[in-house]
């Protein structure tokens, strides 16, 4: 397995605002990056990603995700097929990279990015552009 570092803890929050005012201005999280529906924390290492909870979220398991970033997300699923390890949402390219959902033992997704950092894609910021489960 090729897992090269936890990028993102992902949050669905039902209140985007709130969320951000109390991360940033209660916690004294820094805001890395903000976009209408994503916003990361933290300076460096991991960062904590809020986004917006859909409609369809309706479990704690859904609410929450963690987010690895990996080398090659197809061999990563291959293994993981191997193993009887559940898979959520199979692999999906888009232009920030390939990714793939698979659910821990109690049910917690677990997002496998592989980024795009070819030539064009030079403002890739590592972050999981579109891979929520909504």
């Amino acid at each position: 397995m090729n897992i090269k570092k936890v990028g993102n803890v992902i949050l669905a929050v039902k209140d985007l605002n709130k969320s951000v005012e109390f991360y940033n201005k209660i916690l004294g999280m820094p805001i890395k990056k903000q976009r209408e529906n994503w916003v990361d924390l933290g300076q460096s290492g991991a960062l904590l990603s809020l986004h917006p909870a859909s409609a369809e979220l309706l479990t704690p398991n859904d609410m929450i995700m963690i987010g690895f970033v990996v080398g090659d997300v197809s061999s990563v699923i291959d293994e993981l097929k191997s193993k009887n390890v559940k898979i959520h949402r199979d692999i999906q390219n888009k232009s920030s990279g390939k990714n793939a959902i698979i659910l821990d033992p109690d049910g917690y997704m677990i997002s496998l990015f592989e980024p795009d950092f070819s030539a064009e894609k030079h403002i890739q910021s590592g972050g999981y552009i579109g891979f929520t489960p909504a």
